[in-house]
C-alpha cells in the first residue's frame, strides 16, 4: 500500500511540473505529428513499390521494402529520442531553477544530434531484427520476441538521459541504463500502472464524452473530436512520463530534484 501511495504521489508530481511548464507539451505533439508524417511518406513509398496495388504491399516482400522498413525504424527512433531529449533537458533546467523553454530544449537536442543518430541507428537495428524474427516465427517465437522486447524496454528505461548527459556509446548506454535500473527499479511497477490507469480513465471519459457530444451533430464530428482528444491525452501522458524518467535519473545521479520528495522516489525505486 505504501508503494502504491508513493507511486501515485510521484505520478501527480510529474503532472504538476508539466502544469507549471505547459509549453513542454509541444515536444510530444511535435514528435507525434512528425511520426505521422513520416509514416504517411513511408506508406506512400511502400504502396508505390507495390505498383499501388495495396494487397501486394507486403513491407518485407522485396529488398527495397526491407530497406524502407529499416529506414522507418531508424527515423522513428530518431524523432522520438530527439524530442524526448529536448523535454528531458527542459526538466533538467527546471530542476536547477533555470528557465525552461522550447528553444532551449531543441537547441540542446541539436547539440547532441550525432549521439541521437547513432542511438537511433542502434535501436532501430534491434527493433528491425526483432520485427523480422517475430514475423517469421511461430507462436512460441512471437512470445520469445515479445519477452525480449519487454526486457529491452526495461534495460533502456534511462537510455535517453544517459545519452544526453553521459558521453557513452550505444552499448555502454544500455549497460549504464541497466545498471541504474538494477539499482533503483527493484520490484515496483507502481508508477507505470499509475500512468496507464490515468490514461485509460482519461481516454474512456474524455474521448467518450466528446464523441457523444460531437455525434449529436454528426457521427463524423464525434469521431474527429474523440481522435483529437486521444492525441492530446497521449501527448500529455508521454510528457508526464518523460518528466518522471528525468526526475528519477536526476535522483539516482544525486542531483537535486525540485517539486519531488526524494524519499518518495527512493521508496519507489528501491534496491533489491
Amino acid at each position: 500500500m505504501s508503494r502504491i501511495s508513493n507511486g501515485w504521489k510521484i505520478t501527480i508530481n510529474s503532472f504538476k511540473i508539466l502544469k507549471a511548464n505547459q509549453e513542454l507539451i509541444i515536444f510530444p505533439i511535435l514528435s507525434g505529428v512528425s511520426i505521422i508524417l513520416v509514416m504517411a511518406s513511408f506508406l506512400t513509398a511502400i504502396f508505390a513499390s507495390a505498383g499501388w496495388h495495396i494487397p501486394d504491399a507486403d513491407v518485407t516482400s522485396t529488398p527495397l521494402q526491407y530497406v524502407l522498413l529499416f529506414t522507418f525504424y531508424v527515423v522513428n527512433y530518431f524523432i522520438v529520442v530527439f524530442f524526448n531529449m529536448a523535454l528531458i533537458h527542459c526538466t533538467h533546467l527546471y530542476f536547477k531553477g533555470e528557465k525552461a523553454s522550447v528553444s532551449a530544449g531543441l537547441k540542446f537536442s541539436l547539440s547532441r544530434i550525432g549521439a541521437i543518430f547513432i542511438w537511433a541507428l542502434f535501436a532501430g537495428t534491434i527493433g528491425f531484427i526483432l520485427k523480422l524474427i517475430q514475423e517469421r516465427s511461430g507462436f512460441i517465437g512471437k512470445i520469445v520476441t515479445g519477452i525480449i522486447g519487454i526486457v529491452w524496454s526495461i534495460a533502456t528505461f534511462f537510455a535517453i538521459p544517459v545519452i544526453a548527459y553521459e558521453n557513452l556509446g550505444p552499448i555502454d548506454a544500455v549497460k549504464r541504463s541497466s545498471q541504474i535500473m538494477k539499482e533503483k527499479w527493484g520490484e515496483s511497477l507502481v508508477s507505470r500502472f499509475s500512468f496507464a490507469f490515468i490514461q485509460l480513465i482519461a481516454i474512456i471519459v474524455v474521448c467518450g464524452v466528446l464523441y457523444f457530444l460531437g455525434s449529436l451533430i454528426h457521427p463524423l464530428i464525434g469521431m474527429l473530436l474523440a481522435v483529437l482528444a486521444l492525441f492530446i491525452i497521449i501527448a500529455v501522458m508521454s510528457a508526464a512520463q518523460t518528466i518522471f524518467t528525468s526526475a528519477v535519473y536526476h535522483n539516482v545521479t544525486d542531483e537535486p530534484v525540485a517539486h519531488f520528495d526524494q524519499q518518495l522516489i527512493d521508496g519507489l525505486f528501491q534496491s533489491k
